[in-house]
Parts: C-alpha cells; sequence; structure tokens
C-alpha cells in the first residue's frame, strides 16, 4: 500500500513535521506580560519598613583598631607578606588619631657612644624591622642583648605583624652572642653568619 501512496505519505509526514516543530516553537514560550509587579504592590507597609531601616543610625559604631595583630599564619608569611605587612601597619598609625608615644624600654633610650652594629646579622631581622629599630633608637647588639622580657613585652605592642619574632628567633641570646664576639658558638647555635 506504501508503494502506491508514497507521495501521499511523505506529504502526511511533512505536515506532521511542521505541525510538531510549530507547538514546540510556540509552545515553549511564556505568555507575555503586560504589567510587571511591583514592590508597592503589597502595600505601603513594607516600603516603609525598608525607608526606616536604610534611614535608621548603624547598630553599632565600630571604630577602626589602632593597631593590627598579626595573623595566625604570620610566621610563614615572611618575605613580601612583611613588607606588605608593615606598609599597612605604617597606614594604620599614619591614619590612627595622635596618641601619646608609649615610654620607650630604658636599655633604647640612650645608645652606648660607639659605631652602629650591623643588626642585619641576628636572624629573623630584615629591612624593615632595621628600620623601625632604627627609629627606635636600637642601633647596637648590647641594646638588644639587655632587652628583658618586659622590654621584649613592649616591643612586640609595637611591632604590628612582626609581634613574637625577636622571641620566636632568639634575639636577645643571638644579640649577646655577637656583642661578645663569639662567632664560633654563634655560629654552632644560629648557622653561618
Amino acid at each position: 500500500m506504501i508503494e502506491a501512496n508514497w507521495l501521499i505519505f511523505i506529504a502526511a509526514l511533512l505536515i506532521g513535521i511542521a505541525i510538531a516543530y510549530w507547538l514546540f516553537v510556540h509552545g515553549s514560550k511564556p505568555p507575555k506580560r503586560e504589567r510587571r509587579p511591583d514592590v508597592l504592590d503589597e502595600g505601603a507597609a513594607p516600603a516603609q519598613r525598608n525607608q526606616s531601616l536604610i534611614d535608621a543610625p548603624p547598630a553599632a559604631q565600630v571604630d577602626a583598631p589602632v593597631h593590627i595583630d598579626p595573623p595566625a599564619m604570620a610566621v610563614t608569611m615572611a618575605g613580601l607578606g612583611e613588607v606588605i605587612a608593615v606598609a599597612a601597619q605604617e597606614e594604620v598609625d599614619n591614619a590612627a588619631p595622635s596618641q601619646p608615644e608609649p615610654a620607650k624600654p630604658a636599655e633604647t633610650a640612650a645608645a652606648p657612644a660607639g659605631a652602629d652594629d650591623d643588626l642585619r646579622k641576628i636572624k629573623g631581622l630584615g629591612p624593615k624591622m632595621l628600620a623601625l629599630l632604627n627609629s627606635m633608637g636600637v642601633t647596637r647588639f648590647e641594646q638588644i642583648a639587655a632587652w628583658t622580657d618586659a622590654d621584649l613585652d613592649d616591643l612586640d605592642g609595637k611591632l604590628g605583624a612582626f609581634a613574637g619574632r625577636p622571641r620566636r628567633d632568639n634575639w636577645v641570646e643571638q644579640a649577646r652572642l655577637l656583642s661578645g664576639g663569639d662567632t664560633g658558638a654563634y655560629e654552632a647555635k644560629f648557622g653561618k653568619l
């Protein structure tokens, strides 16, 4: 039967495909909306509540901290992280309202007479820390060797992201060995100068 009426069969197939295509294309489009809902459709109360929340003063006043504590992973963030942390701390210190300068440790107030030591020989003391110590008047190994726990606590308050480094890297012990000129003991404990 298909052999005799193949032309009618093909025509019916094409018409069926065209109808299915038209239904697929036009059936999947959402109906056009002439009006979109608005916030005010819910009434004036929600809009007034939202406006009063916008106009209300903040719930809590947050003041920027004067001092930034180092993150827990500050030890592993050496190098570039230290440079960024010191720069950020300097910006915070410059932006903070002026406060009285805390007292410097007695050992840093008056440097002993003589030429300045190369404090960079102390392991863990980089260029930013050197500049900070120099600004505090610390230029000699003897000054660092004379630091007490109270002096180290006071210094930690000024170090920002570097807080805890003098104790971690044993600066006082390194300075004692370097100020005494005992390079053999220094290199045995802390490595080559």
